[in-house]
């Protein structure tokens, strides 16, 4: 999954990508490199970001949407609002990514009566606060339990099982010893039923290990993908996606799945 960030303050590349041209050459480059569906996000939700009103989301959004139905990829939109997933589906989003795993007011209703793909994700508290204070009994199992309840949840409101997805939550309120105990027991994290999603590149994750800037993290974000694949993750969602398709050729060859 590439990354397509239209903000101006995202934590990985700043505003490098906020206009929508530039947003929209970057996703083409995207799928050159190998993407398998591409991310559009039109809100930062780095730790202490603040959120934008929906009408500003989707201003910066639908023209990206819009350019892309031609692209022959999924176009996934990272929002948790759902008077923004109403529209952007209306617009052709093939799959709605809710960090705050559906729990907002009409989150539910928004997707039920669409065929769109949807990923629950965990958040331990909200962007703005979410790395103050995190704390947990026992993380793989409070987040596995957060997930499979919304799975059950969407379920129980009409969402197909097949049309659902589960994310841990890389960085999203937690601590780097949370996140690294995440992905050491990432198979106990995630019912097998569901397909997993990962986002662990270039996170501070990353950065607090290897001592890189955000900019100096592809080697580590590469490592955490191949190390997510070995432990089920079926989709990584990476910014830097050549170099991620490169080690994951090299790691089906090694395992004999390419002659």
């Amino acid at each position: 999954m590439g990354v397509v960030n239209v903000t101006p303050d995202s934590f990985s590349d700043g505003n490098a990508h906020f206009q929508a041209d530039q947003a929209i050459a970057h996703a083409w480059r995207l799928c050159e490199e190998g993407a398998d569906l591409l991310d559009i996000g039109g809100e930062s939700t780095r730790p202490g970001s603040l959120g934008v009103p929906a009408a500003e989301e989707l201003r910066r959004i639908l023209p990206v949407l819009e350019a892309l139905q031609g692209c022959g990829l999924p176009l996934s939109v990272d929002t948790c609002k759902p008077e923004v997933m109403q529209v952007v589906l209306q617009a052709g989003a093939d799959m709605i990514n809710d960090i705050s795993g559906f729990m907002a007011e009409g989150a539910v209703e928004a997707v039920v009566a669409s065929s769109c793909a949807v990923c629950i994700m965990h958040m331990q508290g909200q962007p703005r606060s979410m790395q103050d204070a995190p704390d947990y009994q026992d993380v793989v199992r409070e987040v596995h339990d957060f997930l499979a309840s919304g799975a059950r949840r969407l379920q129980g409101a009409g969402v197909a099982a097949d049309r659902i997805v589960l994310d841990p939550g890389f960085g999203f309120g937690k601590t780097v010893a949370h996140n690294y105990t995440l992905l050491h027991g990432l198979r106990q994290v995630i019912d097998p039923s569901y397909p997993v999603l990962v986002g662990l590149s270039r996170k501070s994750m990353i950065g607090a290990v290897t001592g890189r800037p955000v900019t100096e993290r592809l080697g580590g974000s590469i490592a955490a993908a191949l190390l997510a694949v070995e432990r089920g993750a079926g989709i990584v969602r990476v910014h830097d996606v050549a170099d991620t398709v490169d080690a994951l050729k090299v790691r089906a060859a090694t395992l004999g799945a390419i002659p």
